[in-house]
């Protein structure tokens, strides 16, 4: 891609060079205090960053007080977290999403632009900065990565869940097509229990994986530890709205809320009108009780995803490394579920767009509410500052660090998110400015809309559509303010050329990649039998550390991790 003028360094700059591996900075604990393990060295904190697929905020209880979900890990997480009421992903698709957040930067800057979309393997992500920290860099379960698998990340413990290929390019030159990969009404429809899904499939090996490798951790020799950085990236609750009965079971007897909002599909948007088309929606009208299944399946995969983060935070305290650990939760979009009769994502909507956003580590953040508007985007920067470290200050950054309003000091935090959308469903790109009070969208093929998100938080009156935008006043200023400001941010013309130009590319890449042999671009884990268990060729004080945990002295009482003496099972074995 074209480079952002704005971001390249003036003629007589010099980069600033990275910190040292080993450097001796530590985490603050928020008042200037460095930790230290037992011997007076620092200590960095762990990191545990639990994301899910396509989860609403503004369905969960710690966001809505008249919620049905049943989330009780995750409330009790966010009671002793820095929870941030306002979060956004910086676009609301799937796989430009995560290529965002896991960069910092917005998704026409790195061309991640939909779920088929490469970005180039030299645009660093915080597993690359904290690789440089000396973390364990590890990534189990979805990132929707296309072409490189890794992307900084030293060890993935699975393969993803979508293909990593070229195989879901959208095509704008043909919008009234639906290709066949495209969400339809199929998830509704056939909504209910499932014995056994792909979703479940996958998100099981996930958490098994994850589990392993923390257990594996801590049977490592204490003195050789690398901290961690590992992301566990769980597939629900994304659609097909399906889960197994003794989630379906947790709402038996409760009457499920029909959507707030309705709109008739004549009084829709342009972009919400090309949704329902895309989505197979248009003149496909739901009975109550369709609607209410769909929304009781989705319901058990929200409570299957906190149930999944209760295993993972009672396997860090199990194994004492719960205040040595942050643990960020988050999602990458979320999901319409029949709001306004739009279903799934794609759109800017606040259940389409708007993600949950915790971060807890009570030792050294004191648990708050942060009103002010946040993204994703910004998860990077937090990394660096939490592990230590910084973005190198010469390459792009479009993310800001969460710290100034994680140690209490919001006035000194940003309020403002932009995000960009062009993947299926529009024609030209779809960006969103979400600034104080307001949420300004606008698209060339569509035209502008105007929300007052505090007087009007369903977005019922778009002040463009009202013409409140031009009777005067501080609407008018407001409105105007923005248009100038996206003209200036956006090259619309030259970003509609760049994606089209992409697409071209990508759609004749992948019809003759199809042709004859086919060689794929997914991740296959390393899962070799001969390098687990009990095997003659391993070391035996390798396999002592993993014979039993915790590790006992000769009468059985507990060590921790520290081997004392032979443990059972291994020695002479």
């Amino acid at each position: 891609m074209s480079p952002d003028l704005n971001s390249l360094p003036g003629a007589d700059s010099a980069p600033t060079p990275p910190p040292p591996i080993n450097s001796t900075r530590g985490t603050s604990n928020g008042n200037g205090h460095h930790f230290t393990n037992g011997h007076g060295q620092v200590k960095r904190p762990n990191i545990l960053y639990v994301m899910a697929d396509q989860l609403a905020a503004p369905l969960l209880k710690m966001y809505n007080p008249n919620s049905q979900i049943h989330t009780p890990n995750l409330d009790a997480l966010a009671a002793k977290s820095v929870q941030f009421d306002s979060a956004y992903c910086p676009s609301p698709l799937c796989g430009p999403s995560r290529m965002s957040m896991i960069t910092g930067q917005l998704p026409m800057k790195i061309g991640a632009f939909d779920n088929a979309a490469q970005i180039s393997s030299d645009i660093p992500t915080y597993a690359h900065y904290l690789r440089l920290k000396g973390y364990h860099t590890v990534l189990a379960g979805k990132m929707h990565f296309v072409g490189d698998q890794l992307h900084g990340y030293e060890t993935r413990l699975t393969s993803d869940i979508y293909p990593g290929d070229f195989g879901w390019v959208p095509n704008w030159e043909e919008p009234d097509t639906r290709l066949e990969w495209y969400h339809n009404a199929s998830s509704i429809l056939q909504a209910g229990t499932c014995v056994r899904s792909n979703q479940l499939d996958y998100d099981e090996e996930v958490m098994y994986r994850s589990r392993q490798f923390l257990y594996d951790y801590v049977r490592e020799d204490e003195e050789k530890r690398r901290p961690f950085a590992l992301t566990v990236s769980l597939t629900h609750p994304h659609d097909p709205y399906t889960i197994e009965q003794k989630y379906w079971d947790l709402y038996d007897g409760v009457d499920i809320q029909l959507p707030q909002v309705t709109i008739p599909q004549e009084n829709q948007d342009p972009h919400s009108k090309r949704l329902l088309k895309v989505c197979d929606l248009w003149d496909n009208p739901f009975s109550d009780e369709q609607i209410k299944r769909a929304r009781r399946a989705y319901y058990g995969a929200v409570s299957y995803v906190d149930d999944c983060l209760g295993q993972l935070l009672t396997l860090l305290k199990q194994l004492e490394l719960d205040d040595d650990t942050i643990v960020i939760f988050s999602g990458d979009h979320g999901d319409m579920l029949g709001e306004r009769g739009l279903w799934y994502k794609m759109s800017y909507f606040e259940s389409s767009v708007r993600v949950p956003l915790l971060v807890s580590h009570p030792r050294q953040f004191e648990p708050r509410r942060v009103k002010e508007n946040v993204s994703t985007l910004d998860i990077l920067p937090t990394m660096c500052d939490l592990a230590g470290t910084k973005p190198w200050p010469l390459l792009p950054m479009d993310g800001r660090s969460l710290l100034p309003h994680l140690e209490g000091r919001s006035e000194e935090g940003h309020d403002e998110v932009f995000a960009e959308y062009t993947g299926e469903g529009t024609v030209r790109p779809l960006m969103m400015i979400r600034r104080g009070r307001w949420k300004y969208v606008t698209c060339p093929a569509d035209g502008s809309q105007l929300y007052d998100l505090q007087a009007d938080p369903l977005e019922l009156r778009d002040l463009v559509k009202e013409g409140a935008v031009r009777t005067g006043g501080e609407i008018k200023e407001v409105f105007e303010g923005f248009e100038r400001e996206a003209r200036k941010k956006w090259d619309f013309e030259g970003i509609t050329k760049e994606v089209l130009h992409s697409q071209r590319k990508r759609r004749l890449v992948w019809g003759a990649l199809t042709k004859g042999r086919f060689e794929s671009w997914d991740y296959d884990p390393v899962d070799d039998g001969r390098e687990k268990y009990i095997r003659s060729h391993i070391p035996l004080d390798h396999l002592e550390r993993r014979a039993r945990y915790p590790a006992v002295d000769e009468f059985g009482r507990e060590t921790g991790s520290k081997i004392v003496t032979d443990q059972a099972g291994s020695h002479g074995q």
